[in-house]
């Protein structure tokens, strides 16, 4: 997927595709008012106020009709220079164009294009004629500067190419996206729901999908046990003390739910589970040659997401993961690094994914003490820490300043999956500061107490995100080892075939392979179509000729041909697929 704001060009062209959108709106809707409209990694919005009048997806089009006369109207795009007291008087009745020039400097400038002025610091094409290929994809709700005590605006979203073969080219993409989306096949795989009546951003899993998530967690604990990882448990309820020993109520106390007070304790519900493996590892005397030690557990955390930013499953209020956190002397940095990432590598791989490229989060420029830690030093050190592994190790890498966590820089491994689009899979983080505020301590081989350090580990996302990449990945279609239902049991005739179809549901659940049963009074040709339209991956059909000779007559997914085998080919055919983790 192209990422409009990467590309000058494009980015000129979007942005001029902005003003020209409110052009538009401003000759059908004369009273409207216009906030701002930006350039995004996917076309431009724009935020617009129409008083009482609501757009529905029919104005887009009327909207984008009106887009294009202007656009043939061929009106050179002018840029004014103005003073702030012209600008003032220009768009004296417009409180929202007031408001940014009461926030900017002395020299301002607008684009004029016909009878259409607006704020902009540009550049734009030079004339409307050079805007043709755009299309207006979808209208929401959004506030004034993002704040719910403001009023709500209409954004418009859009999207402007140099072609028509590019255009139809993104919207193709995006028909494809939303015959991918995990919201609409979630649905109809019966693999989760959500229920907003319940609670926003709470997923409920189904049987299903459940079965997905259940191998995930069993892919994990055996990919962990062979790495050397142990395995605990902690409470989902903490006491704030916990947190603020931490250092989390300082500086994540907006992303977690609110305080629960009963008999004079204060609790909140875990948005994190660091602080409790700290508790673990200062549970007991540590010796130096207990390290390291890596704790890991399947975690549900809670974070307190703004409503407007739920999606799904990508993005929720309650989320189950499979987090670590290794202790380790400081001459073990390198070498546990790299393994976590090693570990990261080869789980992104199964899945049938790969790694598009790592971005090593460093501290911002102005060094806000806000949203970090104060001690420089420790910054300095464990920043030149991670660089030095990356670079000794030959990973490349693009740095990003602003985005570490308070406590320390950290490694993100960004994953792009089938549709373009990125997501942050994976995270190793290096960590001195919660050791410390922990008072964390090993006896080393001269006998003195030495501070260990901790390194976070996030292994492959959440599972409620990582069942959302994989719906999107595989369009539902599992591969066999992932598959909630890897096998589907149909008899001709649920009654003259039943037995022989009960004897292949035992030896297949004996040999660990996820079945179902469909002994419907239905016709065969309606209970195969289901088993396809449910994706799954093998279907198998008993009549007559295989209850004689003891055979198994299978389809798989997305295949006409009927191949009859024998019972131990069969499983032998669904081991091997299994065991290879086949795409």
């Amino acid at each position: 997927m192209i990422n409009i704001k990467e590309d000058e060009k494009l980015s000129i062209l979007n942005h001029s595709c902005a003003h020209l959108l409110a052009h538009a709106v401003k000759r059908i809707y004369p009273e409207a008012l216009f906030w701002v409209g930006p350039v995004i990694e996917d076309g431009f919005y724009y935020d617009i106020d129409l008083g009482d009048k609501v757009v529905t997806e029919e104005d887009l089009e009327k909207i984008e009709r009106e887009m294009k006369r202007i656009s043939k109207d061929n009106k050179k795009i002018i840029k004014l220079e103005l003073s702030k007291e012209e600008a003032l008087e220009m768009f004296k009745d417009d409180p929202y164009k007031i408001d940014l020039i009461n926030n900017m400097e002395d020299s301002i400038t607008a684009y004029k294009q016909d009878d259409f002025i607006d704020l902009c610091r540009g550049p734009h094409v030079e004339y409307t004629k050079d805007i043709k290929y755009f299309k207006l994809l979808k209208v929401s709700g959004a506030y004034y500067k993002g704040d719910s005590k403001n009023k709500m605006l209409q954004r418009i979203y859009g999207i402007c190419f140099n072609s028509e073969e590019e255009l139809n080219d993104y919207l193709n993409m995006l028909e494809e996206a939303k015959k991918r989306d995990h919201r609409i096949l979630g649905k109809e795989l019966d693999l989760f729901m959500l229920v907003p009546e319940a609670g926003q951003g709470l997923a409920f899993w189904l049987p299903r999908g459940m079965a997905v998530r259940k191998v995930l967690e069993d892919y994990q604990y055996k990919e962990q046990l062979k790495a050397g990882y142990q395995f605990v448990s902690t409470p989902v309820i903490a006491s704030k003390w916990l947190y603020e020993t931490s250092g989390h109520w300082e500086h994540y106390q907006d992303m977690m739910f609110p305080l629960m007070e009963r008999d004079g304790e204060e609790l909140v519900l875990r948005p994190m589970s660091c602080p409790h493996h700290m508790l673990i590892f200062k549970s007991k005397l540590r010796s130096y040659r207990d390290l390291p030690i890596r704790y890991s557990e399947i975690v549900l955390q809670h974070r307190y997401e703004s409503s407007g930013g739920l999606s799904g499953l990508e993005r929720v209020r309650a989320m189950n993961l499979t987090d670590a956190h290794i202790f380790a002397r400081k001459d073990q940095i390198e070498e546990e690094v790299i393994a976590a990432y090693e570990l990261i590598d080869k789980a992104i791989k199964d899945l049938g994914l790969e790694i598009d490229y790592i971005e090593l989060a460093l501290r911002g420029e102005d060094n806000n003490s806000d949203k970090y830690h104060s001690n420089d030093e420790v910054w300095i050190e464990t920043e030149e820490i991670l660089k030095n592994i990356l670079d000794k190790n030959n990973i490349e890498y693009i740095e990003k300043k602003g985005e570490a966590a308070f406590y320390g820089p950290k490694i993100d491994i960004q994953v792009r999956n089938i549709l373009g689009t990125v997501i942050t899979m994976s995270t190793i983080q290096l960590d001195m500061v919660l050791p410390e505020r922990f008072d964390l301590t090993y006896v080393d081989n001269d006998g003195n107490k030495k501070r260990p350090v901790a390194i976070h580990r996030g292994y492959i996302s959440t599972y409620e995100r990582l069942l959302s990449i994989l719906i999107e990945q595989y369009a539902g279609a599992f591969p066999l080892w992932l598959a909630p239902v890897q096998v589907n049991i149909i008899p001709v005739n649920s009654e003259y075939h039943s037995d022989y179809s009960k004897e292949i549901k035992e030896l297949l659940i004996d040999n660990d392979i996820r079945i179902e049963f469909d002994d419907r009074n239905e016709k065969l040709g309606y209970k195969i179509r289901e088993s396809q339209m449910q994706k799954i991956p093998y279907s198998v059909v008993i009549g007559d000729k295989e209850k004689e000779e003891g055979t198994i007559t299978y389809r798989k997914y997305n295949s006409n041909d009927m191949i009859t085998v024998n019972k131990e080919e069969f499983i032998s055919l669904l081991k091997e697929e299994i065991i290879k983790k086949t795409i």
